[in-house]
């Protein structure tokens, strides 16, 4: 039985700019963080594609490998405004049961859009609605029985494409995959199978229960063997353990001064979104990739806080240990973790709890920074920075339009 339908927007953010800048059309385009000759590709055109570029490929390495090829900057937040867009789009075909990224989501098959012909036509009826609104926005579809299988149809032809797996297909038409086709199995797992002596996906199928769950190392391997299977596995949701975000810097910033202001503003995002999930954090880390050197990491245990005042009073600790000379920064992060709701948070017996003022200070921050702007009030450590760090999106979490979200 057929019941998942997955929605998978090619080239997603490559494709908004071509939608938007007709100049970009049918042209070899990358999509950078940030304008600078020492970066990557966050994404690809087809165009570019074609050339062997993709995520990860550096820029000099994509001027090799395609002369032509033009750069531009990523604007997260139309990125983000679009995929709102077209979830509308989608939902008015049918349900979007869950959004897994910025460019997918999968759909729950019901009644008759289980049989295989209405499945292709609910697929025609989405690619023709997208079409309309989006013309230089291509999708493909996958249809499965479970999400897994959906995900894997609709990687097997892009750009543009639908394929339905059905349970008579199952295993046959996986066995002409590779193991690194399927999700999940990344490098690094893949270096792991082959210590098991699986290479192929046939071998993998083959495997029993156990034996999947000790080549994961986990529970896991089971999911897997469902997975495979066309069955829905059961997961319980497991709660945020950590959120951070992380910047490349400009040239003009990468200077001891504009790496610290770069962290001041991310760890002022990271607060103001912490508190947007009523959470505290225990940990606080920062890390610095320096050109030539190994990166600078330092990390300290705090009273459990929500407070920017707090948090920055930790950061100027923890940036102290940095060396002061013959350093270039590229980079840095702000991480917070051991995150714990209010209700459940022990505080440090000889640590002063956060007072009412504070409290009131930082929901003021909140307040007038999402009614006004992002940058409408803040901590003057993060001022020579308000420029930098903007917002970045996670392919597994999509911000809203208000709290901004990189993790």
């Amino acid at each position: 039985m057929l019941n998942a339908l997955y929605v998978d927007f090619n080239s997603y953010f490559a494709s908004v700019e071509q939608q938007l800048q007709p100049e970009l059309r049918g042209k070899p385009i990358g999509i950078l963080a940030v304008m600078a000759e020492t970066t990557c590709c966050i994404a690809a055109s087809y165009e570019a594609k074609a050339f062997g570029i993709k995520t990860g490929t550096g820029v000099r390495d994509a001027r090799k490998l395609c002369k032509d090829i033009i750069f531009v900057e990523a604007r997260p937040p139309l990125y983000v405004e679009h995929h709102h867009k077209l979830i509308e789009i989608v939902e008015s075909c049918t349900h979007v049961e869950k959004v897994l990224s910025i460019d997918e989501m999968v759909c729950k098959l019901t009644g008759s859009q289980r049989v295989k012909e209405n499945a292709l036509k609910l697929a025609a009826n989405i690619k023709q609605a997208v079409y309309k609104q989006y013309p230089h926005i291509l999708c493909s579809i996958g249809i499965a029985p479970n999400t897994f299988l959906a995900k894997t149809a609709s990687n097997m032809q892009k750009p543009d494409g639908c394929v339905v797996i059905e349970a008579c297909d199952i295993p046959h038409k996986l066995f002409a995959l590779k193991l690194r086709d399927l999700n999940g199995i990344g490098r690094q797992m893949e270096e792991r199978l082959k210590r098991y002596k699986i290479t192929t996906v046939e071998q993998l199928y083959a495997l029993n229960r156990d034996q999947l769950r000790s080549a994961w190392g986990s529970i896991e391997g089971e999911r897997y063997y469902d997975k495979l299977r066309g069955i829905e596995p059961f997961y319980v949701k497991n709660a945020r353990s950590s959120l951070g975000h992380s910047h490349v810097l400009p040239p003009e910033q990468r200077n001891l001064a504009g790496a610290k202001a770069v962290l001041h503003r991310l760890l002022q995002k990271a607060a103001m979104r912490m508190r947007s999930y009523g959470l505290l954090t225990t940990r606080i880390s920062i890390k610095v990739k320096l050109r030539n050197q190994p990166s600078f990491y330092n990390e300290s245990a705090i009273s459990a806080t929500d407070s920017t005042l707090t948090l920055i009073q930790a950061l100027e600790t923890l940036w102290l240990a940095l060396p002061m000379h013959g350093v270039e920064p590229i980079a840095v992060g702000v991480n917070f973790s051991g995150l714990t709701n209010a209700d459940e948070a022990a505080y440090d017996l000889f640590a002063p709890k956060p007072t009412d003022t504070e409290k009131k200070l930082n929901k003021a921050l909140d307040v007038l920074n999402l009614k006004y702007g992002k940058n409408t009030v803040y901590f003057a450590g993060a001022h020579h920075a308000l420029k930098d760090a903007p917002m970045r999106i996670a392919f597994n979490h999509i911000p809203n339009m208000t709290i901004e979200d990189d993790d």
